[in-house]
């Protein structure tokens, strides 16, 4: 597993799934108590489709998670020195290493590779706060299982409340499929703890913000959400919509409510359609690659 090191010298894992001439490269951002991997399907749809995959277990998380807390398990999701912060630094340090990786096709006559931000969750919320300040280094967002981070739109409460009678994990507000919550809990890189219990209250109240002012106008944004996804759901992401576009001033978000799906629309039961959307919209936004050779000089 490559790794690559952060400012407080803590090393951060990483994995790749390239593809030969990619359409553009996607930043896939995980979300809270989980890890990179369980995005392989959503990577594997993304590379048939010609894009690059690339994603970090965060601090705390996965197997950077195991690296940095000596193989406890039981600190899992424990952020480390420096909190959240650190950790959105890391995130934005990984684009870095992303484009370092993607140099050597620049440098041999091909323009730069695109770089998509895609977060889902506590990992759009560290997107949200990425873009904020540094939108240029993306040329395009995706935000799923996301929510305006503002009190009233940002569930800090018990995310199973509703869906506690469909089973007996704790995790039935993931998915439809009850498949997704059971191997959630079987997974010992995984954490039920609640966010708030993770980070302190301090760093869980960083969470909270609002999309910048005066975002670049043609910056396109994607928001995937389940019309049942109690971290935000339809009203907070059309509260979103709303501050990109008027706050922000953002010409192209698009908002694709699933309904009845809960929160991780990747492993909804309707996960083909909501990968379908995913590539479809990355194609409509971002010129196809020329191959080498394809092109005379």
């Amino acid at each position: 597993m490559p790794t690559f090191t952060d400012e407080y010298g803590v090393p951060i894992v990483y994995y790749a799934w390239p593809v030969d001439h990619p359409r553009a490269i996607v930043q896939l951002v995980h979300g809270v108590g989980e890890h990179a991997l369980r995005y392989r399907e959503v990577a594997r749809a993304l590379n048939a489709a010609g894009y690059s995959v690339y994603a970090d277990d965060h601090r705390g998380h996965g197997q950077t998670g195991m690296l940095q807390h000596g193989g406890d398990a039981g600190r899992l999701g424990r952020l480390g020195p420096g909190g959240l912060r650190a950790a959105v630094a890391a995130v934005h340090r990984f684009t870095d290493v992303i484009r370092q990786a993607a140099a050597p096709q620049a440098q041999q006559g091909h323009p730069p590779v695109p770089l998509v931000l895609l977060g889902h969750s506590w990992g759009s919320f560290m997107a949200q706060m990425i873009i904020n300040r540094y939108p240029q280094d993306y040329q395009a967002v995706v935000l799923t299982g996301t929510a305006y981070r503002w009190p009233g739109f940002l569930n800090s409460g018990d995310l199973n409340a509703r869906h506690k009678h469909l089973g007996t994990t704790g995790a039935e507000w993931l998915s439809r499929d009850p498949a997704v919550a059971a191997a959630f809990v079987a997974d010992p890189l995984t954490t039920s703890v609640p966010l708030a219990k993770l980070f302190g209250l301090r760093d869980a109240a960083r969470i909270l913000g609002r999309p910048a002012r005066r975002l670049p106008p043609t910056l396109p944004v994607l928001i995937q959400v389940g019309g049942d996804d109690p971290v935000g759901g339809e009203r907070s992401a059309r509260k979103l919509v709303d501050a990109y576009t008027r706050r922000s001033g953002v010409r192209d978000v698009r908002l694709i409510v699933y309904p009845g799906a809960r929160h991780e629309v990747f492993n909804e039961t309707n996960r083909d359609e909501v990968l379908a959307d995913l590539v479809g919209w990355l194609d409509s936004h971002l010129p196809a690659s020329v191959q080498d050779g394809s092109v005379d000089d």
